[in-house]
């Protein structure tokens, strides 16, 4: 049971770093250092998307469902909610490709918004 547990931990935390990529520019608008942990980030996804890789988090927690005597997902909240989410089935290359320039236009736009709050926050 403590293996289970442990597996979802890395599953949620593994969708939130997903959400952290994709939208953690947008706390940048309220924490400006923030930029400091977003943009690594983000480099890390879209690098991991470019490249067909998949995120250490994904064999962590496959590795603690098997301690776990684990072998497929039973059903539950996160099993159900949250995994397909993470891990979506028929995931292709070219998906993988469509991922990465989505995150690199949303993140421009996101920061494009922030550039242009900052100059309008700033003291002339």
């Amino acid at each position: 049971m403590g293996y289970r547990i442990l597996a979802d931990l890395v599953v949620l935390a593994h969708l939130g770093f997903i959400v952290f990529v994709s939208l953690g520019g947008l706390l940048a608008c309220r924490w400006r250092w923030i930029l400091w942990l977003h943009l690594p980030a983000l480099a890390w996804g879209i690098i991991i998307e470019l490249s067909g890789g998949i995120c250490p988090l994904t064999p962590l927690e496959n590795a603690l469902r098997r301690a776990g005597g684990l072998a497929d997902y039973p059903e539950g909240f996160i099993d159900r909610h949250v995994i397909p989410v993470v891990y979506p089935m028929g995931l292709t290359r070219e998906d993988q490709l469509v991922v990465a320039v989505a995150l690199v236009l949303l993140n421009i736009l996101i920061y494009a918004c922030v550039i242009r709050r900052y100059r309008r926050q700033r003291p002339r």
